[in-house]
């Protein structure tokens, strides 16, 4: 009985660490640009001495979903979404380089180019610097114009151009701090193939519909699992009274 309590008490376990990943992803449903985490299901066997009877199923990351987000048209001319499978260069905070989809960009008291969650949108030569300015655009190929303060439109200059990246998705891994960075820790190469919708942003790739069914199965299968450790409770329970009566 102990064997049985043990599989499923592990079993609800592994359900819990699927349900926390299928809860994260429906909490960022509505966030720009995120990710879906994935995971699968393995049998492992249960170690110990005796017969290998019994088999633990264990939830594993199985990385994240490389499926296209919608397109929100917003109107806003420093919100872009990358199209052509492409990634927005930022800086990290701990200040390495990382990518995004997450194009609702803006800019910061210092100049500086940022995403919403205030992240330094990278340039051909570092963090993109804005000088003050009247006016600014940025091209599909994300370059970055402005109206000097006190001129005409004739008077625009491009002040720097966004890095746009284009890794494979089996080049990438995804953090927990929600950012795709190069498995090899290498830096990838702009790619001038990428090219930015502009006055959009790239929704989250969550399928709520799914993620919702797959939230109402798991709590089933949890409650399965703990009806199963109430069994073997009862029946360990039932076995010691008939030893007493013996």
């Amino acid at each position: 009985m102990d064997k049985l309590a043990y599989i499923a008490m592990t079993g609800a376990k592994q359900i819990a660490r699927a349900q926390a990943i299928n809860s994260h992803n429906l909490a960022n449903a509505n966030t720009t640009g995120f990710r879906a985490d994935l995971h699968d299901v393995q049998a492992t066997p249960v170690e110990g001495p005796g017969f290998a009877t019994r088999v633990n199923a264990v939830v594993d990351s199985a990385g994240w979903s490389s499926a296209h987000g919608a397109l929100k048209t917003t109107g806003n001319p420093l919100d872009v979404a990358v199209s052509n499978g492409g990634w927005i260069a930022v800086q990290a905070p701990d200040g390495s380089e990382a990518y995004t989809k997450a194009g609702d960009l803006r800019v910061n008291a210092l100049g500086q180019l940022i995403t919403g969650t205030q992240l330094p949108v990278l340039g051909d030569t570092g963090p993109v610097a804005v000088p003050p300015n009247s006016g600014m655009t940025i091209g599909a190929d994300g370059t970055i114009s402005i109206i000097p303060l006190g001129q005409g439109a004739e008077t625009a200059a491009s002040v720097d151009r966004i890095k746009l990246v284009n890794p494979s998705a089996d080049q990438l891994a995804k953090g927990k701090d929600g950012l795709m960075r190069l498995v090899d820790g290498a830096e990838a190469s702009a790619d001038a193939s990428v090219s930015l919708t502009v006055g959009a942003l790239e929704t989250s790739n969550v399928n709520v519909v799914g993620s919702m069914v797959s939230m109402i199965e798991l709590a089933r299968q949890f409650e399965l699992q703990v009806r199963m450790i109430d069994t073997a409770n009862d029946n360990a329970k039932a076995s010691a009274s008939i030893m007493r009566m013996g």
